[in-house]
């Protein structure tokens, strides 16, 4: 029973490190013993559930639907075993994060790092990637999200505000001149973000308490994917970016950027971590969520004078 169950963790690190390489790597064995291992699971299931090539192992049709079906019985072990288990024992098993390829490469390493050192027990695994993913389907134990929450089925927690900034470079504002309100954009060329609409992006605190927030309409010159491919543009001298103070902060404070509309202030994001529902959480998922609200809560590090 034990080697049938090792077969089928290991067939489980190959779908998800995508190669025999990199899970023997995770599991700390040699390849050859993985090759075994999905080899005798192939031959008791009479299936083929790998297909190799010269660069990747990816799953057949059987294999993708089995470790769906796999994947989703050993978290529930994983998570029976942690309930059952003393609430004071020492963090055990593997945590899926996905996040936003910006927030993640410019703060998100130093607190998982931290987070990492304090228990050595977990394995943590992490995603960047500016797209928005389903977390059941894909796997994940939680994400973090910026925006506006649009899936209410996840559960979650709010773990600080991310305050945005319309800015350019000084070279820009002397050739160009400066927006004088929200209206005056739609004269300069602007640098768009391409997952998000530019109506939702371009949108500005109400001009009294309680009243609509404002929106308005750029012209997009440029538009990418990337917080810091947007930057870089707006550094180049290319044009008005609406970006967060976790991408921009440092530039606004060389004076490399500048605050290019103060007469308004763009709508705040909110950075969360979600998780989907279920009946238990697991200690982990609890614990990295309360680590990072400890890290991010209050005045987020971008912000902080000190």
């Amino acid at each position: 029973m034990k080697s049938r169950f090792d077969d089928i963790l290991t067939f489980l690190q190959v779908v998800e490190a995508g190669g025999i390489t990199a899970a023997a790597v995770r599991l700390n064995i040699s390849k050859s013993v993985v090759s075994k291992r999905i080899g005798e699971l192939e031959s008791r299931l009479g299936a083929e559930l790998l297909r190799r090539s010269t660069r990747r192992v990816v799953p057949t049709d059987r294999g993708a639907a089995f470790y769906e079906k796999m994947r989703a019985l050993v978290a529930e072990f994983d998570n029976a075993v942690e309930q059952a288990s003393l609430r004071t024992g020492a963090l055990q098993g593997r945590l899926r994060i996905t996040a936003p390829m910006s927030f993640g490469t410019a703060h998100l390493g130093p607190v998982l790092a931290a987070f990492a050192r304090r228990h050595p027990g977990l394995e943590l695994a992490l995603d960047l990637d500016d797209r928005i993913v389903d977390l059941v389907d894909n796997g994940y134990d939680m994400a973090i999200r910026i925006g506006r929450l649009r899936d209410s089925s996840l559960v979650a927690r709010k773990l600080c505000l991310s305050r945005r900034i319309v800015c350019c470079s000084p070279d820009y504002a002397r050739e160009r001149g400066l927006p004088a309100s929200i209206e005056d954009l739609s004269a300069h060329p602007c640098i768009d973000y391409a997952h998000v609409q530019a109506g939702r992006l371009w949108q500005f605190e109400p001009s009294r308490p309680g009243g609509t927030p404002r929106a308005v309409t750029a012209r997009s010159r440029i538009t990418a994917n990337n917080g810091e491919i947007m930057r870089d543009m707006a550094l180049a001298g290319l044009g008005l970016a609406v970006l967060p103070l976790f991408i921009v902060h440092e530039q606004l404070r060389q004076g490399t950027l500048v605050n290019a509309l103060p007469a308004a202030v763009p709508l705040a994001d909110t950075i969360y971590a979600v998780y989907p529902p279920t009946r238990y959480v697991s200690r982990r998922v609890r614990a990295l969520i309360d680590h990072l609200a400890a890290a991010l809560g209050g005045t987020p590090p971008w912000e902080r004078t000190s």
